[in-house]
């Protein structure tokens, strides 16, 4: 059998959920035989709660693949399904559970992990965000082994992206889908040829990423003015960052969309412009031009339109923390 004739006839089961799966799984099924699709179960979303497909399993349901969705991955009767898909290669791209060790040893091959950091830094749920928070210049993608710790399995291969000033969580993790799902199918033959051998991660430079939380993206003016920045755009689209303006009856909650960090000091919060499209607040270092902003239960609006309709003055004082 030639090497082309012995990858299609590779049988590979995908597991994935997130938008980030998607690209990995598409790439797949164009070069690989997937006898399978483990994805999340539905889950009920809006006002009237009606069940949505993950986003892996609407594109596994347009490429005509059988789809598994148990609700949790040790569950026996599901693993005894795996078993008898007889999978030489399982592909795991933010599934959203974590595996026993019987389905990582269930493929001849082992499971791989596509994971969005150039590991060891940035084990855990949000590698993306936490490289443009620390303001790094560059990240990538690694395609990993997986053994039974937190993102920690041997490294099969890498790929590096630099990091854009103008690039936000949104724009870094398409970026990364892609390049993560172009390195996967670029990287199975050799691995699986055996002409590359996971190698075991430097304990050097390990760190982990935790799982974000709403809160996170709270402004404190105390920082510098780059790293509320940098906070901005790690957390766009979400949970964005926001403040609170001092007001009568009670503060204004506002959200920050878009920013840009300007030489003026003042005060720490404080306004230290608001005319035509400027509204400037003192940081702990430089300060922010906010472009783009929002008020609570209102729609988002430039600085200009934002000023004709809610006037600001210099002097009025935003709440770190």
């Amino acid at each position: 059998m030639t090497p082309v004739a012995a990858m299609k006839e590779l049988r590979i089961i995908f597991m994935g959920t997130a938008e980030l799966s998607c690209a990995s799984l598409g790439k797949l099924a164009g070069k690989f035989s997937v006898v399978a699709v483990v994805t999340q179960p539905d889950k009920p979303r809006g006002r009237e709660l009606k069940l949505q497909f993950s986003p892996v399993k609407t594109l596994a349901e347009e490429l005509k693949l059988p789809v598994l969705q148990p609700l949790k991955a040790r569950d026996e009767t599901f693993i005894a399904q795996l078993r008898g898909l007889k999978p030489d290669l399982i592909v795991v791209v933010a599934y959203g559970q974590i595996l026993p060790q019987s389905i990582l040893d269930l493929p001849k091959f082992g499971c791989v992990n596509v994971h969005t950091s150039l590991l060891p830094k940035y084990r855990g749920a949000s590698p993306i965000q936490s490289a443009i928070l620390n303001g790094d210049a560059e990240t990538g993608v690694t395609i990993m082994k997986m053994d039974a710790g937190l993102d920690t399995g041997g490294i099969i291969s890498q790929a590096r992206t630099p990091i854009l000033k103008e690039d936000n969580s949104q724009t870094l993790h398409d970026r990364l889908a892609q390049l993560g799902a172009e390195l996967l199918v670029e990287t199975i033959p050799d691995y699986i040829e055996g002409k590359i051998l996971p190698e075991p991660q430097p304990v050097e430079g390990a760190s982990y990423a935790a799982k974000i939380k709403k809160e996170d993206g709270r402004i404190d003016w105390n920082e510098p003015a780059e790293k509320i920045l940098n906070r901005l755009r790690a957390f766009t689209p979400w949970p964005g960052v926001f403040t609170s303006l001092h007001a009568e009856p009670k503060p204004q909650l506002l959200k920050i969309w878009k920013a840009e960090v300007v030489g003026n000091n003042g005060h720490v919060g404080t306004v230290l412009s608001a005319d035509k499209n400027r509204i400037v607040v003192a940081c702990g270092k430089d300060a922010l031009r906010i472009l783009e902003l929002q008020r609570e239960c209102g729609r988002r609006l430039s600085a200009q339109e934002f000023l004709a309709g809610h006037p600001l003055k210099v002097g009025q004082q935003f709440i770190s923390g």
